[in-house]
C-alpha cells in the first residue's frame, strides 16, 4: 500500500507548507493601500472633516454672552454664603460674574490658545481683551478708593491679592496660564464679597461716597476717550496737536509736529471695534451695578438719569452686526463705516460720563 502511494507520506507536509503561505501571504501589506493616492484620500477627509468641525466650533465660540441682571446676580452669590446683599455687593458680584463668563463662556478664555479653532479667531479674543480691561479697572478703583475710607486708611487684604491677578499678562499659555491667575483672583473677590456682609474685626467695608465714583469714572473717561480716537481713526484724520494746549508752561520730552496724520491699520480695524464692544459689554453691567450700589448719592445729586444715560448708549453699541465683515467706508461714501458708527456710541456715552462727573463733584 505504501508503494502504491508514494505521494501520502508528504501530504501533510505540503498542507502544512501551504498554511505558512497563506498566513506569509496575509502578512504582506496590500498593494492598494499603500497606494499613495489612497492615503492622500484619507488624509484630506480627515483633513476636511476637522476644518469643517473647527469652523463650527469658531462660529459657536464668536458668540458674545448675553447680557446679565445684576440685583439677581448679586442675590444669587449672597445665597450662596446664606448672606444678605449690601452695599458693594452689586458691584462686586457684577465683577466676578463677568470674569466668570471670560472664562466659562463657549469656547472659555480664547486670547492665549495656540492650536485651532482658538488661533484662528480673531473677533472674539479682542472682545475679551476690552472686558479683561474694564475689568481690570474696576478691581484696581476697589483696591485703591472703593473700599477704603480715606487715602491713608489700609488696602483690603483680599483685594492686594486680586487686583495684581486681574492683571496678570492676558496671553500666558502655560506656566502659569492667564485662566488659572484669573480664577484665583475669583477666589479673593469672593472672599472680599463675603466679608461685606460680616461684622467684626475681619469685616470689609464698600464705601459708596460721590468722590470713589468720581475716581472710578475718571478711569473709565480715559479709556472711553482712547477708543473714540482709536475707533475714528479708522479712515485716517490729520489732527492738530493738542497735547500742550492750555498751559503756556508745559513742556514734553521730544519735539512733536503740529499736525499729526493718524490712521488704523487695516488689519486691526476689526480688532478695535470688537475690543471697544467687548469694553462697552462690561461697562454696561458696571454701571448697572453702580446704580444699585451708589443709588443714595446719585439721588442726592439728581444724577440718576444721567447715568442711565451712559447706560443706553453702551447698549446701542451691542446691536447685532448684520455684516460678515468690519466694513471700512468713508464717512459719506457708499458703504458704511463700522468703526465710525461704534465711535459715535463711545463719544457719546463719554461725554455723558463728563457731565455725570461734573454733578458728582457740585455740593
Amino acid at each position: 500500500m505504501d508503494d502504491a502511494n508514494p505521494q501520502s507520506d508528504h501530504a501533510p507536509a505540503k498542507q502544512a507548507g501551504g498554511f505558512a503561505r497563506q498566513w506569509l501571504a496575509r502578512l504582506k501589506p496590500d498593494p492598494s493601500s499603500s497606494d499613495p493616492r489612497t492615503l492622500g484620500k484619507w488624509g484630506g477627509l480627515i483633513a476636511g472633516t476637522y476644518l469643517l468641525v473647527a469652523a463650527g466650533l469658531g462660529m459657536y465660540w464668536s458668540g458674545t454672552p448675553d447680557h446679565f441682571n445684576v440685583r439677581d446676580n448679586a442675590a444669587f452669590y449672597a445665597a450662596a454664603t446664606e448672606q444678605k446683599v449690601v452695599t458693594g455687593s452689586t458691584t462686586v458680584s457684577a465683577l466676578q460674574e463677568t470674569i466668570r463668563i471670560l472664562l466659562e463662556k463657549p469656547g472659555g478664555y480664547l486670547h492665549n490658545d495656540l492650536f485651532p479653532p482658538g488661533v484662528w479667531l480673531d473677533n472674539m479674543p479682542n472682545w475679551e481683551y476690552g472686558v479683561l480691561v474694564q475689568s481690570r479697572d474696576l478691581a484696581r478703583a476697589l483696591r485703591e478708593v472703593l473700599s477704603r475710607s480715606q487715602s491713608q486708611s489700609k488696602e483690603d487684604v483680599d483685594l492686594t491679592l486680586a487686583e495684581p491677578r486681574i492683571n496678570f499678562q492676558s496671553k500666558s499659555w502655560i506656566l502659569p496660564a492667564s485662566e488659572s491667575e484669573y480664577r484665583d483672583a475669583l477666589r479673593f473677590l469672593e472672599a472680599y464679597r463675603a466679608r461685606l456682609a460680616v461684622t467684626g474685626e475681619n469685616s470689609a467695608q464698600f464705601y459708596a461716597r460721590a468722590d470713589n465714583l468720581s475716581h472710578w469714572l475718571s478711569m473709565i473717561e480715559k479709556r472711553l476717550g482712547s477708543l473714540s480716537q482709536r475707533l475714528s481713526a479708522s479712515v485716517g484724520q490729520r489732527r492738530l496737536n493738542t497735547d500742550l494746549a492750555g498751559d503756556t508752561a508745559a513742556a514734553q520730552s521730544t519735539h512733536a509736529p503740529e499736525e499729526i496724520l493718524v490712521r488704523t491699520p487695516w488689519r486691526e480695524i476689526d480688532d478695535i471695534f470688537y475690543e471697544s464692544r467687548g469694553a462697552a459689554w462690561a461697562l454696561t453691567q458696571f454701571l448697572k451695578a453702580a446704580e444699585v450700589d451708589f443709588a443714595d448719592v446719585l439721588a442726592k445729586k439728581n444724577a440718576t438719569v444721567s447715568l442711565r444715560q451712559i447706560i443706553r448708549e453702551l447698549e446701542a453699541s451691542q446691536a447685532p452686526v448684520w455684516s460678515p465683515i468690519i466694513l471700512n467706508g468713508s464717512g459719506f461714501g457708499l458703504w458704511a463705516n463700522h468703526s465710525l458708527v461704534m465711535a459715535s456710541y463711545v463719544s457719546r456715552a463719554n461725554a455723558a460720563l463728563i457731565d455725570l462727573r461734573e454733578l458728582l463733584a457740585q455740593g
